[in-house]
This record gives structure tokens, C-alpha cells and sequence, in this order.
């Protein structure tokens, strides 16, 4: 499969597309406390769908060698490091858990992630959520014609890396469009000016997954999807997916409670 570029109508598309899947985080964000179960989150946001007129990605998602995922998004609490199922155990105070929701809309895909906090959680914790968001920012800007894949990477990696964590290398962002997953595959770590060039109409994600811990991950269990780290550290995970214009990126998966970006951003 090669690069798909999208023109005026279908850069709308995902805008809508992506938009929708924010809302969907918005809308979970009240109910994400202490005592509700991840099955439950499940729940609200297939009813949240339902009422924007999206059909979830994931339900019944069966790449090659996978089992249909069971449900209407991943819940990733604590040590799992993505593709979390949920299920009927309740969140407890001190946990964090990555939601990751896939809407589709008039064929378009929009995909995007968010950190939550139950409750009051650790210093070690919430460090590691919020060095996590600010590595998935560094390597959105980076995003512009001209430069590679792999700067988009390195950008991640030495971020993450310099502040004492590390970067999962088996999973990583991908090219989205009218497919969930196109070409090119986005890694979070890498070397400057290596790997594919950026061009306007590009549209992919950046989904860092870091660890508190090492960076060796494993499957648990034999659901086919659920991965842990495997010294059983925190790992957390952000995602947008961003759009390549003609003079830099724009990204695709805001909506008004978008936690804002950190303030280097703008600066």
C-alpha cells in the first residue's frame, strides 16, 4: 500500500472524522473516576457514537493473526501499554489509563488518545503522563514539507529518553485516511533525515508509548491484543493525528476539551 494524499475534500473529511473522535474523549472525561469500570467507559462511548452517527473502528477489528477486537475502544490501564480491553474491573484511585478511540465517518478515520488520572495519583505518575504528552508535542512539531519520518522520531526519543524513560519500539503511528491503518508507519524513535519524506496532504499519527521502566514489552494473557511492559512498569501513551500542510502540520483531533498544548509550543 502506498502513501495516500489528501485533497481539499478529503482533508474535510478527516478533519470531521477527527473532531468526532475527540468529542467522544470529551464526553467520557466527567465519568472517568474512581469506581467505574472500563466495560462501562466502553459502554458510554458506544452510546456517545451512536449519537454523533460514527460507527466505532475498532469493534470487530481482525488484522492478519488477530482475534476480533471485542469492543468500541482500548482501555489501557497502568503497566498495559496499549490495546487494553476493557472489562468489568473498576478503576481505583492512584490509577491512569490511556483511552484510545477510532470513529468512522462517512468513511473517514479519526483517531486519537488521551491520558486519564483516577483520582489523586502518584508524583511518579503523573510525571510520567505529562513528559509523555510533551514528547507526542515535540514530535508534532516537527511535522512540516521537507523534513522525514525519521526526525519525527528522534525528536520523540531524545525528549523521552533525557528525562529518564524509555520509548516502546513495537508499536507506532501510522498513516490514516479512508483505511485505519496506511502507509507510512510513524516511529517514535530514529535518526534525522532518514525515512520517508513529508508532503502536503500527509495524514498520520504520532502515539508515542513510554515506560517508566525498560522499554521490553510482552502480550498478557492470551486475548490476543492486551501488551504489558514487562517489569511491570507504568507505561502511557498520547495520539493525534495530524494533517502535513503546505508550511507546517495541523492537528486533526482537537475539540474543546483538548487538554491544551504545553506552553513550548506556542512560545
Amino acid at each position: 500500500m502506498s502513501i495516500t494524499y489528501k485533497d481539499a475534500a478529503g482533508i474535510e473529511g478527516m478533519r470531521v472524522a477527527g473532531r468526532l473522535a475527540a468529542e467522544v474523549l470529551d464526553y467520557l472525561t466527567p465519568h472517568i473516576k474512581p469506581g467505574i469500570t472500563t466495560r462501562e467507559i466502553d459502554r458510554l462511548a458506544a452510546e456517545c457514537m451512536r449519537n454523533q452517527g460514527t460507527v466505532s473502528a475498532t469493534l470487530g477489528y481482525q488484522p492478519a493473526g488477530y482475534p476480533p477486537y471485542p469492543a468500541s475502544l482500548c482501555t489501557s490501564v497502568n503497566h498495559v501499554v496499549c490495546h487494553g480491553i476493557p472489562n468489568e474491573k473498576p478503576l481505583k484511585k492512584g490509577d491512569i489509563v490511556n483511552v484510545d478511540v477510532t470513529v468512522i465517518k462517512d468513511g473517514w478515520f479519526g483517531d486519537t488518545s488521551r491520558m486519564f488520572m483516577v483520582g489523586e495519583v502518584s508524583i511518579a505518575a503523573k510525571r510520567l503522563v505529562n513528559i509523555t504528552y510533551e514528547a507526542m508535542w515535540h514530535g508534532i512539531m516537527r511535522v512540516k514539507p521537507g523534513i522525514r519520518l525519521g526526525d519525527i522520531g528522534f525528536a520523540i526519543q531524545k525528549f523521552a529518553e533525557g528525562q529518564g524513560f524509555s520509548v516502546v519500539r513495537e508499536f507506532c503511528g501510522h498513516g490514516i485516511g479512508r483505511n485505519f491503518h496506511e502507509e507510512p508507519q510513524v516511529l517514535h524513535y530514529g535518526k534525522p533525515g532518514t525515512l520517508e519524506e513529508l508532503k502536503p496532504g500527509m495524514t498520520f499519527t504520532i502515539e508515542p508509548m513510554i515506560n517508566a521502566g525498560r522499554r521490553d514489552v510482552k502480550e498478557f494473557g492470551n486475548d490476543g491484543w492486551t501488551i504489558v511492559t514487562k517489569d511491570h512498569s507504568l507505561s502511557a501513551q498520547w495520539e493525534h493525528t495530524v494533517l502535513v500542510t503546505e508550511t507546517g502540520y495541523e492537528v486533526m483531533t482537537l475539540s474543546a476539551g483538548s487538554p491544551p498544548p504545553p506552553p513550548f509550543v506556542n512560545a
